[in-house]
């Protein structure tokens, strides 16, 4: 009947059509084909959990859009110089947004330094602006000895709300049409979601700020469920607030619509508010 119906100690009901993501947290949890027939169907994003509640898999359906076909063709023959370019603005943009958040929790020399970037970012960023500052930024975030690397609980806040920003953007190229397999500038042949770690990227930041204001000595449920709260947030668009989840959806489209038309002005980025 159109329903999601939960039986546990208790029976619950959630209407499918105000489901846009679920998150299979246990891994002894068992659903019916049914089920995962109407959740494709529904275009809902389905993420599954390892025995330590982190995403390890998701489901993406094979047909994502009635003029999927077309898309992909287009997708294919996008000229390098415009993904080129694309890619320049989704760069320049992550590195603007980082600058500002060090600029309101006073770190205003890395915050200078960061800002200068911004105009060096070249073409495909060939001179790999984005990685400088990275360690720029990550550093003065969370201190000079602190690596990406390292087995940390901020590293695990980090990556868990990178993975579930990283499957929304997978949910919308495949209802938009497109392939997540095919990027503008990833093109790893092992990585499933080139797309999609493209465009996520000027979202990072809404992981960094909220990891940053939790400052986490432990990573567990309490924390992986205020991350999930990040996709019910309200940001700027547009000239109009949406939730993180909306916002997603029309940047999305406009940067298909950018390379489509071959003009990157067509991009549009969330915006302070």
């Amino acid at each position: 009947m159109g329903y999601l119906v939960v039986r546990g100690e208790e029976v619950k009901r959630v209407f499918l059509d105000e489901i846009a993501i679920l998150v299979i947290e246990n891994p002894a949890i068992s659903f019916t084909g049914c089920l995962m027939e109407a959740l494709t169907e529904k275009k809902i994003k389905v993420i599954f959990c390892d025995a330590k509640r982190s995403p390890v898999a998701e489901l993406v359906p094979c047909h994502g859009s009635h003029d999927s076909s077309l898309k992909i063709r287009r997708q294919a023959a996008w000229p390098e110089e415009i993904k080129a370019l694309v890619w320049r603005e989704i760069v320049a943009e992550k590195i603007r947004k980082q600058a500002d958040f060090l600029k309101t929790i006073g770190k205003e020399r890395e915050q200078v330094l960061l800002t200068s970037y911004i105009g060096q970012v070249e073409l495909a960023d060939a001179t790999n602006r984005e990685g400088h500052a990275a360690k720029v930024y990550f550093n003065a975030l969370f201190g000079m000895d602190f690596t990406r690397s390292a087995e940390l609980p901020v590293n695990a806040a980090l990556n868990y709300g990178y993975s579930l920003i990283l499957s929304t953007f997978n949910r919308e190229i495949s209802c938009s049409g497109y392939l997540t397999q095919l990027g503008i500038f990833h093109d790893n042949m092992f990585n499933h979601f080139n797309l999609s770690c493209d465009l996520m990227e000027p979202f990072r930041i809404l992981v960094d700020k909220e990891v940053y204001a939790m400052q986490p000595q432990t990573f567990e449920k309490e924390e992986k469920h205020r991350l999930w709260n990040i996709l019910n947030q309200t940001v700027m668009i547009d000239g109009s607030h949406q939730t993180v989840l909306n916002a997603i959806r029309i940047y999305s489209r406009s940067v298909f619509e950018a390379i489509n038309d071959a003009d990157p002005s067509k991009i549009l980025f969330v915006s302070d508010e």
